[in-house]
């Protein structure tokens, strides 16, 4: 087993843009790192500098104390399970479990012990002698998972590796990995976006935005104290809800006013927020500290919103309403089946113990923090955009030729191709390859 460090990881695409931007991170030894982020955050390319894929154009990478950086892939002792169904497709099944270990030279005893258990656990005993073409998505999916887990590496490298499933197979799977990762204590590293997920699976779950790490911790503490907007927004299923609300203090007693409505503080009006009394802040409510009044009738009158309902989402364990206070739209959880309709006017109970705000950082240059006094800074995020601008290139990496220089010949190769089977049809002529020769 081994522990993994990412200390100021770059990796900057051909384009000039940038995949991993100062990467940093650390994955203690037989932990589960989940990274979650939205499309392009960079969560796939972290998995690929680790395995070796890819080479990182700056920083360092090391495994278990060791820096693998221009390793091969082979000498770093990882697997990866990627969305594509990492498997050999001339071979079967139960070959593709066996390939790694036969490599190794372990014996054939001990092969067929762990073949036979992870066929077990996946339950892929009936599909062992077939070829992977003939099984589905999900069960392809499965067997690349365990042909990664057969082969118990130092660390894992999933890749979304329960996408391809159906609901109930992901559900099922999904525990049964948990329980086999957690289990062998295999370093894990660990990417979805299925937000369940990453709570279950994850000792730890880093949120990634492009190319670096916003915030990193357990994934009830991303949930009760994320550190900035974005992070609140993102993580959390259903996701938070902002609104403008204005800091008020009268007789001792404070308040947040959202447009013509107020809720009690329940303690006098915090520290923090004394700064900011008389003033705005973004106040964050996640849709499960809101509730149906009718289920609570001993809640108090000053911890309730009165709005009409938007629209409503039913889930089957749980509805979720949606409506508009003043100009923010928030959500709340109500028990399955008591949603009112669109248009109906809707009473809420807001659980005010647990409101997270923050003020809206005055205007700064790109790339610098300012203190802020409602205790949650912002992230001093340098975005891609602002770093040094790719350089320019030419459509043509070819240096015109010198006067008086044979100039390069372009030789089209035409492949014909006939259209409509073997007998009749049409024929059509299509370029095949380019050569270019002299010069």
């Amino acid at each position: 087993m081994a522990d993994v460090h990412l200390s100021e990881v770059s990796r900057r695409n051909p384009d000039g843009s940038w995949a991993l931007s100062e990467f940093t991170l650390s994955i203690a030894d037989g932990e589960i790192m989940v990274l979650t982020g939205p499309s392009g955050s960079g969560k796939t390319t972290t998995l690929r500098v680790v395995a070796g894929l890819e080479e990182p154009t700056s920083g360092t990478i090391s495994v278990a104390g060791e820096v693998v950086n221009g390793i091969s892939i082979h000498a770093r002792d990882v697997a990866l399970v990627t969305q594509e169904h990492t498997l050999y497709p001339h071979l079967t099944v139960e070959e593709n479990l066996r390939f790694a270990l036969e490599l190794r030279r372990t014996p054939a005893a001990e092969v067929h012990r762990r073949v036979d258990a992870e066929a077990r656990v996946l339950k892929l005993g009936r599909m062992l002698k077939r070829l992977p073409h003939t099984l589905s998505a999900g069960h392809r999916q499965t067997a690349a998972l365990g042909r990664a887990t057969t082969r118990a590496p130092r660390v894992f490298l999933l890749d979304e590796p329960l996408h391809a499933l159906d609901a109930a197979e992901r559900t099922r799977v999904r525990s049964e990995l948990m329980v086999f990762l957690k289990g062998m204590g295999v370093t894990t590293l660990y990417v979805t976006n299925d937000q369940i997920e990453a709570m279950m699976m994850g000792d730890r779950v880093a949120v990634l935005a492009d190319g670096g790490v916003r915030q990193v911790g357990p994934p009830q503490e991303l949930l009760d104290q994320p550190l900035d907007r974005f992070v609140a927004g993102f993580f959390g299923t259903p996701g938070m809800r902002f609104a403008d609300a204005l800091v008020e203090e009268q007789s001792g007693l404070a308040w947040y006013r959202l447009a013509d409505q107020r809720l009690r503080i329940p303690a006098a009006l915090p520290g923090p927020l004394r700064a900011w009394r008389d003033r705005t802040v973004v106040l964050g409510v996640r849709p499960w500290r809101l509730g149906d009044a009718r289920a609570e009738p001993e809640h108090p009158a000053d911890a309730r919103l009165h709005a009409v309902v938007d629209h409503f989402e039913r889930h089957g364990h749980e509805d979720l309403v949606l409506f508009t206070v003043g100009e923010d739209q928030l959500c709340a959880r109500f028990p399955s089946g008591s949603a009112p309709p669109a248009g109906s006017p809707v009473e809420v109970t807001v659980d005010t113990n647990h409101l997270t705000s923050s003020t809206p950082p005055p205007a700064r240059p790109s790339g610098t923090a300012v203190p802020d006094p409602s205790g949650v800074t912002p992230f001093p995020h340098r975005p891609i955009s602002h770093r040094e601008p790719a350089e320019e290139r030419s459509p043509c990496t070819t240096a015109p030729p010198s006067p008086g220089a044979a100039r390069p010949s372009v030789t089209f190769r035409r492949r014909r191709r006939r259209e409509g089977g073997a007998s009749g049809g049409s024929e059509r002529w299509t370029v095949g390859r380019c050569r270019r020769s002299g010069g």
